[in-house]
């Protein structure tokens, strides 16, 4: 929108490449894509100008071709509005974006993921893409991976691991691709050939951190690369805080694997559990300071878990679960209760009578004998004369089977 005009009817000149109208129409879409250089993300102030008039509605009265003009914005605010309102090329902008294989969605399209609407006057005005999978879809089956950049070699082993297990089972990565825990997840996801995306708080076509190129390259290739913010447009440090709120409201459930107390992951987390959505957290060492975030959201709302499937168990549909935990048993723990209190009785190191077992006891000798037949038979007693006592290897600890179980006897 050069030249103060407002958006162009339907057939107008002009190309409409990299839009994904999906049911909207031209000027409406036009309009979105131009407000994504005029508004910064998240800006509420705008959000509820644009829920007030549309968003053909707030370019017309920004680019001057309506006599009013918004309510509640300051004159200074609203004069910063107006400039880059009037400096908005949004054909040149999804031009650009056809020609880096990128698109614009936005809401009301059918390629819009509704769950961002939660987000209130802070919802997106739009989306730009780029990859091929159909974000709406995708959407409906994501968690996010989030953690500190400067991670230690086992936050990058969880996230890298969790990530593999969830793509493994269907479930698409959302991560801010940012070095640490983000790109530790995204390669997690990548490596097994699944499924994952990279929020940005810059332009799809630009990559940053740039040590991070190919790896958007590949996510790009077989997943998406998304943002709030139009071809060329550069991350600053309250955009970054900003994006955030798109990976919480986007996905189904938050995991932070590794974060200090001022970590810009709590900032998603508690975003989604501000949202309603599933808030968890990965433990490390008790003494860590890149844990510490995290252990502080374990402490409230936040949910322990230690891998994918338990991760799946929380966001995941009825039956999703994780398989039971348990703990190796010994043999002696398969014994009844009453065989159980006869080995118990039986002392270490020298052998006893059976009468005086059943003292012990407090059964009758006959059944102590049994009992100790028994567990003759199963290697746990050996005779010794008249008397009985623990076998070599029940007195050095017991014996393991191949069975596992909860606990003990």
């Amino acid at each position: 929108m050069t030249g103060a005009q407002a958006p162009e009817p339907p057939g107008a000149s002009g190309g409409g490449g990299g839009a994904s109208s999906g049911g909207v129409e031209e000027q409406e879409l036009l309009a979105r894509a131009a407000l994504t250089r005029v508004l910064e993300p998240g800006d509420e102030r705008g959000g509820g100008w644009l829920r007030e008039y549309g968003a053909v509605g707030l370019m017309r009265m920004l680019t001057g071709t309506e006599a009013r003009a918004p309510a509640g914005g300051g004159a200074e605010r609203l004069a910063g509005y107006r400039r880059r309102a009037a400096s908005a090329d949004p054909r040149r902008d999804l031009a650009a974006a056809a020609g880096s294989g990128s698109r614009f969605v936005c809401p009301g399209s059918a390629e819009w993921p509704t769950q961002l609407d939660d987000l209130g006057d802070a919802r997106p005005v739009g989306l730009w893409l780029r990859g091929r999978p159909n974000l709406r879809t995708w959407a409906l089956r994501s968690v996010a991976v989030v953690g500190a950049r400067a991670c230690t070699p086992y936050g990058a082993h969880m996230a890298q691991t969790l990530a593999a297990g969830l793509a493994e089972r269907g479930w698409v990565v959302v991560s801010g691709a940012a070095y640490g825990i983000d790109g530790a997840a995204h390669r997690g996801a990548l490596a097994s050939g699944g499924a994952t995306a990279a929020v940005l708080a810059c332009g799809v076509d630009v990559a940053y951190p740039r040590g991070h190129a190919e790896l958007l390259g590949r996510v790009a290739g077989q997943g998406l690369v998304l943002g709030e913010l139009p071809p060329g447009s550069h991350p600053t440090p309250s955009r970054f805080v900003l994006r955030n709120r798109v990976i919480a409201a986007l996905t189904r459930g938050t995991v932070v694997v590794e974060a200090a107390h001022r970590s810009g992951s709590l900032v998603t987390a508690r975003r989604a559990q501000e949202l309603g959505r599933f808030t968890m957290g990965i433990p490390g060492p008790a003494t860590s300071g890149l844990s510490a975030g995290v252990h502080e959201l374990l402490r409230g709302e936040a949910v322990l878990v230690s891998d994918a499937a338990e991760v799946v168990e929380l966001v995941g549909s009825i039956g999703e679960l994780a398989p039971e935990r348990r703990g190796p048993v010994l043999a002696r723990d398969l014994l009844d209760r009453e065989t159980g209190r006869v080995l118990d009785a039986l002392p270490a190191g020298r052998p006893v009578q059976a009468e005086e077992l059943a003292r012990a006891c407090g059964n009758g000798a006959d059944e102590v004998i049994g009992r100790l037949y028994e567990l003759h038979s199963l290697g746990f007693v050996e005779r010794q004369g008249d008397g009985w006592q623990l076998s070599r290897q029940t007195a050095g600890g017991g014996t393991r089977t191949g069975a596992t179980r909860r606990g003990g006897r």
